[in-house]
């Protein structure tokens, strides 16, 4: 805020300074981490639910001018809706409160999201998508925050990568059910969105605000300038990180075809096996416990050396092995962004920070596909494109560690490792 007097406290500080505000045992706590699971989901589902009835849309909507464009925008809308509008979201997090916004916008979910059934133009299924995308900014940003209110220290960390592992692997899921309910018709797979009428009344019970005044003791100082220059250097590395992360489940089939594979159910098991490699890396995060940053380079470089293996492949199953490698690196880097944007923040400020971060993300995933197309166009095929990205990535690796290098010769103090939450 204009005119502190105090700096922001260092991440070190947020992440040591309260105990857990809720508890960590028991039914009320799995209740609490399914539903904050569960709620992370939702917009996983607005992402892929509907892709594999898109060819029946276009048929529907034949007659429709431009429809070859506009049927495609229908899936991608709400992720460019909900990058553009994570921010402000954030800001209404932190203003109203996590747990009123995510109620609201939960319900709203489903009367954006099972609008389509009723709907026969096409123009206005996409306006009520985009207001999906709205609504899924506000969902995922209150879950998030959720998270980081409610756990500290090592459990945070778990409990973060755990929100990583449960988005990857409900991507697979929707899918599959969104091809299976689209069998019966291309409308049919937007009945699935009401079940977020089902969460909402269980989240206005079971999810407890946290008191102003316990939250106080995370940061011992009055004002505070918002971390703008801390925050900023870890999203402009998640916005580079989501199209890391993106571009094996976007062009893995696209790849497999390119060498010749063109049967449907060996493109499905190949992209299931890396989604169960980034559900893997997931896990491996959570069991280290360690501080995000300094694993980031070493991350980092994983994930080029996947592409690198896929850049080079000949073959089908050397391509699964290099898609297998940088999917463990990516299930490992989303939730260490995720950490080190979390440990910057202070309760007053964690909306509006995890909005920002939120919209890194999705602005990441949004571009991914149209920097390969860039790449592709620039080196004539769509693996040399995959490889100029796996450079990218360790460039960005060899970066991090120089700027680390800096720092501990500036007298830098260096990273301690996350506190245990207190009993």
């Amino acid at each position: 805020m204009p005119g502190s007097a105090v700096p922001s406290p260092s991440p070190t500080t947020v992440d040591e300074a309260a105990p857990t505000p809720v508890a960590v045992s028991g039914p009320a706590h799995l209740l609490r981490v399914t539903l904050l699971m569960a709620g992370s989901c939702l917009p996983i589902l607005g992402a892929v639910l509907i892709a594999p009835v898109l060819p029946k849309m276009q048929d529907h909507f034949a007659s429709v001018p431009g429809a070859k464009a506009l049927v495609p925008l229908a899936l991608t809308v709400p992720a460019l809706a909900l990058a553009l509008l994570a921010p402000f979201a954030g800001v209404l997090v932190d203003r109203l409160g996590r747990r009123r916004l995510l109620i609201t916008a939960t319900l709203l979910y489903a009367v954006f999201g099972t609008a389509p059934l009723w709907l026969d133009s096409l123009g206005a299924i996409i306006a009520v998508r985009a207001l999906v995308g709205v609504t899924e900014a506000a969902i995922m940003t209150c879950c998030t925050t959720l998270i980081g209110d409610y756990y500290s220290g090592r459990r945070r960390v778990k409990y973060l990568a755990l929100q990583t592992m449960c988005a990857s692997a409900s991507a697979t899921v929707f899918f599959v059910l969104g091809g299976a309910a689209g069998s019966a018709g291309w409308r049919v797979p937007f009945w699935v969105y009401a079940v977020s009428l089902v969460l909402a009344p269980l989240m206005a019970t079971a999810l407890p605000d946290v008191a102003p005044r316990a939250a106080a003791k995370e940061v011992r100082t009055v004002h505070r300038a918002f971390a703008w220059r801390q925050l900023a250097g870890i999203c402009a590395l998640t916005f580079f990180g989501a199209m890391v992360f993106y571009t094996v489940p976007v062009e893995m089939s696209y790849l497999l075809d390119d060498l010749g594979v063109e049967n449907s159910g060996v493109i499905g098991l190949a992209t299931a096996i890396a989604s169960a490699a980034t559900v893997g890396g997931a896990v491996v995060f959570a069991r280290l416990g360690r501080s995000p940053d300094p694993m980031l380079p070493a991350v980092l470089a994983l994930c080029a050396a996947g592409f690198g293996v896929m850049s080079f492949a000949g073959d089908a199953p050397l391509l699964v092995v290099g898609a297998v490698v940088n999917c463990v690196g990516t299930g490992m880097l989303l939730p260490a962004l995720l950490t080190s944007a979390m440990s910057r923040l202070a309760f007053e400020d964690r909306g509006r920070g995890t909005g920002l971060w939120t919209a890194a993300f999705f602005g990441g995933e949004f571009i991914c596909p149209l920097v390969l197309l860039a790449g592709e166009s620039a080196v004539g095929g769509l693996a040399g494109a995959v490889g100029l990205l796996g450079l990218a990535a360790a460039l960005v690796a060899a970066g991090l560690v120089a700027a680390r290098r800096r720092a501990r010769r500036a007298g830098a103090a260096g990273p301690r490792p996350l506190p245990e939450p207190p009993a």
